[in-house]
């Protein structure tokens, strides 16, 4: 009904351009029911196995769904695994597929936890020079191909985008979206991030970038849902940081005290929340100003941040 609500505003506000996200999948989410002017599929990782399947094949084909006859379909990132399945699908449906990995090359010149500046080449020809992306997250040099190719067959399709435009619209995604959530800083002293990724390669970006900025410390706030294997989550974890186990206000939270058993199985050191907010309060009270706070885990776990 809310996806319903939403199209028939955007009908009555006559926007140009909606830009539609599945919720779950693809195949069978109620956001399929439109025909697009592009497909864009981002990279796949293991997530919600229960409903998609436990191969990155498998949610493929899930996600392939979204492929429809005759419209453009953008993969952000080849992966051997899930190659295949979108070839085919494309192929049926006499759908043109991009690979925009293939296309777009982007290089990291700088960053920080504010933003991040790219050199970007197509073809292997310089294309963008110096480009803003006011998200931090080193997964975003994984986002931006499929988002150029789109917005370059946009243009290709009669749409008038400009460089200034696609330059101004990704230095202040933020600010022109109220995007929250994403590799987002909330206080300094200590400093205190967040992220929503809560899927395998999402947690590997975070330990990624936790690890970079190479700070004595780093205290936890993780929470789960119960339609994941969060055990595979939890292995991913460095053991010597310092967690606090919590579970988010919502039917689909993984109880705190079976979330703490299981990381206990797998050794990480930690106590149980039985709020966000609670473990939130703690960490802050054992974290010193030159150490880091992250919350994290689920979606859900990240709302719920009074901060944010």
């Amino acid at each position: 009904m809310t996806v319903a609500l939403a199209f028939k505003y955007f009908a009555e506000e006559q926007v140009d351009i909606a830009v539609i996200e599945v919720g779950l999948g693809g195949r069978l989410d109620s956001t399929n029911i439109i025909t697009p002017v592009a497909s864009l599929i981002t990279n796949i990782s293991l997530d919600h196995q229960s409903m998609l399947g436990d191969t990155i094949t498998a949610i493929a084909a899930e996600k392939a769904g979204i492929i429809k006859p005759s419209v453009p379909a953008v993969i952000s990132m080849k992966q051997l695994e899930a190659q295949e399945v979108f070839e085919t699908k494309a192929e049926e449906m006499q759908a043109p597929l991009l690979f925009a990995d293939d296309q777009f090359r982007v290089d990291v010149t700088s960053s920080n936890l504010q933003r991040q500046v790219f050199q970007v080449y197509y073809k292997e020809q310089v294309f963008l020079q110096g480009l803003e992306l006011d998200l931090a997250g080193s997964y975003q040099k994984y986002n931006l191909p499929g988002v150029l190719q789109v917005l370059k067959l946009m243009h290709e399709l009669g749409y008038a985008i400009s460089d200034k435009a696609v330059r101004t619209g990704l230095a202040n995604v933020k600010a022109l979206t109220g995007l929250k959530g994403r590799w987002q800083v909330l206080q300094q002293e200590p400093l205190m991030l967040c992220d929503t990724g809560h899927n395998e390669d999402g947690v590997k970006q975070i330990v990624k970038g936790l690890e970079q900025l190479q700070t004595k410390q780093v205290h936890i706030v993780f929470g789960a849902v119960n339609d994941k294997d969060v055990s595979t989550i939890l292995a991913l974890l460095p053991k010597h940081y310092t967690y606090y186990f919590c579970e988010a206000a919502i039917p689909r939270a993984l109880p705190v005290s079976e979330l703490l058993l299981k990381a206990q199985h797998i050794g990480l050191n930690g106590t149980a929340y039985t709020t966000v907010a609670e473990a939130i309060a703690a960490a802050k009270a054992n974290a010193t100003p030159d150490e880091v706070i992250f919350v994290g885990g689920s979606t859900f776990v990240v709302a719920e941040i009074e901060e944010l």
